[in-house]
């Protein structure tokens, strides 16, 4: 009797062990699964539509290495490369040599002269430095529009989205000015939006060779894991009617023949999961709508067609 009173325990803690993974059963719903090459151990940037951190990979088969110091290690500060001196580099400086004066007994930046000269030479750096402010301004205004491209995309390219977002029921660029290495475009905004739609419908209609054609090996392998898991407890998700609400670019990188592209998306969908058995709903519901936002990161090679390469959750 205590064998058997253990062993329906041990079941007990393995079903609650496995909640959590389901609890959502979405494509990627509910954990972070794939690569993002080079930085899959760095935290992709906060984006308007994804302002909060993005959680680091439950499943992922880049080893931590010199190029993946470790995840949430802190980019290099914009600046502070071999060479280039940091922002606050020119205040400091001018700090010690005040303090140095101090020290020598000349007084702080040599007495009343120096102060009026160190006045005199700031004010010359902020009337050069209003110049080249007010030169930009007027070669922005006078900046052609590319043919082809809408004015609305073309604000958004040179000023950043406007307040509240990009453009609606698309992907645009984020708050800050993603680092794009790649030049990401309207033709691959769209390849993305079709990505998170034909991935949904292949993850529905449980078409694995769809999958392995527009993800990677990886992010396939973890689909059919997924698969396995739902069929242990005889349940099947389904997603449908996906509608992309916003998006926009966190950053974009090459590492050899490979571009990657990390974007922030959100989007609203009908997502059910049921019991195969008897078609109970188990999670979700039928006939309401969700939304989810996620990071998800593409990859391609030497120009190629755009595959899945990552699922990311953001908060906690």
């Amino acid at each position: 009797m205590r064998r058997r009173a253990r062993f329906l325990a041990t079941l007990a803690v393995l079903a609650l062990a496995l909640a959590p993974a389901l609890a959502e059963a979405r494509p990627g719903g509910g954990s972070s699964s794939g690569s993002r090459g080079s930085r899959s151990y760095s935290a992709p940037p906060a984006t308007r539509t994804a302002p909060d951190a993005a959680r680091p990979f439950d499943r992922t088969q880049t080893a931590p290495g010199p190029a993946n110091p470790g995840y949430g290690a802190p980019a290099a500060r914009p600046g502070t490369a071999a060479g280039q001196p940091a922002r606050g580099g020119f205040m400091g400086g001018l700090l010690g040599a005040g303090l140095l004066g101090m020290l020598l007994g000349a007084g702080f930046f040599g007495g009343l002269s120096g102060i009026a000269g160190m006045l005199g030479f700031l004010l010359q750096i902020a009337l050069i430095f209003g110049l080249v402010m007010l030169a930009f301004a007027l070669f922005r205004r006078r900046q052609p529009q590319p043919a082809g491209m809408p004015a609305a995309m073309m604000r958004e390219r040179v000023d950043g989205p406007p307040p509240g977002g990009g453009v609606a029921g698309g992907l645009a660029r984020g708050p800050a000015r993603p680092a794009d290495e790649v030049g990401i475009g309207g033709t691959d905004y769209a390849q993305f939006e079709a990505l998170l739609k034909q991935v949904n419908a292949a993850w529905s209609s449980r078409d694995i060779a769809t999958l392995q054609r527009i993800a990677t090996p990886e992010m396939a392998q973890y689909f059919r894991d997924d698969y396995a898991a739902l069929e242990a407890r005889g349940w099947r998700n389904e997603t449908r009617d996906v509608v992309l609400e916003s998006g926009d670019l966190a950053e974009a990188w090459r590492e050899g023949a490979r571009e990657y592209a990390t974007v922030a998306m959100r989007f609203s969908l009908v997502d059910v999961t049921r019991e195969v058995a008897t078609g109970r709903v188990t999670e979700g519901h039928p006939d309401q709508r969700q939304t989810a936002t996620e990071l998800w990161t593409f990859v391609r090679v030497q120009g190629g067609p755009w595959q899945l390469s990552a699922i990311q959750q953001v908060g906690r």
